[in-house]
Parts: structure tokens; C-alpha cells; sequence
């Protein structure tokens, strides 16, 4: 069986069909955007979650702490983006390498409203450069 004119498994599961951008240049290529492009501020997600759209948020890491949620392990940072601030759990972390006050992160995700708080579980996330700041 041919599987020529097919996309792979990995581009598959990622999403990636092997078709090229709108430049004509291939998905895999590095965006050059800034972090923040596309982001919704932190104080309107809470209206934004009527309906669980997936978001995008960016700011700078103020608080980073181990919690238990539910009997388990769970890494709690504080997202600020200056406009106000939501909390980012990572359920079954106790730690993630660069995930430390001070540094800025996109995330995007489902925001959930607990205890009049946004908060995204389990985002995919991207820590930015350090001295970009």
C-alpha cells in the first residue's frame, strides 16, 4: 500500500497536514509575531469562558507554588498581564523547569471561573526568552 501524497502520523497528530502557509512557506516554520499577538487580556476572560472558547493569554509569572487538588499534586503559578491576574494549574506536577516568578509565559486553554477567579488547568503553555522580557 502507497502512502505517498499522504501526510504522516506525526503531522497528523499534530495538526500539521503537510500543507504550506500562506506565504507559501511550510507550517514548520518560526512565526515572527510577538508573544502577545491574538492574546485576550486577563480581566475579560472571565466573560470570554461563557461557553468555553479555547483562549490565548500572555503575561509575566508572579506567584509559583505546589497545591493538592483532589488528593493530587498540582503546580499553581499567578499569570499577570497587567489587567488583572488568573491562576495557571499544571494537575500531577510538582514542578516544571523555568516555570518561576518573574517570567513571562503564553498560554491558552479553556479558562474555568472557580471562586470568582479564572483559571486555566493544564495549558499548553510557552515560556518566553529570558532577557526578553
Amino acid at each position: 500500500m502507497s502512502t505517498e501524497g499522504r501526510p504522516g502520523m506525526l503531522r497528523r497528530l499534530l495538526g500539521r497536514g503537510g500543507a504550506t502557509g500562506r506565504d507559501g512557506g511550510d507550517d514548520l516554520a518560526p512565526v515572527s509575531e510577538p508573544p502577545d499577538a491574538g492574546c485576550t487580556r486577563i480581566r475579560d476572560c472571565a466573560e470570554a469562558s461563557r461557553g468555553r472558547p479555547v483562549l490565548r493569554v500572555s503575561g509575566v509569572l508572579r506567584d509559583v507554588g505546589e497545591q493538592t487538588v483532589a488528593g493530587m499534586p498540582a503546580l499553581r503559578a499567578e499569570l499577570d498581564d497587567g489587567t488583572a491576574c488568573l491562576d495557571v494549574v499544571w494537575l500531577g506536577r510538582r514542578a516544571i523547569a523555568g516555570v518561576e516568578p518573574g517570567r513571562e509565559l503564553v498560554a491558552s486553554g479553556r479558562v474555568v471561573v472557580t471562586h470568582g477567579r479564572p483559571v486555566l488547568f493544564n495549558p499548553r503553555y510557552q515560556l518566553q526568552p529570558l532577557g526578553q522580557e
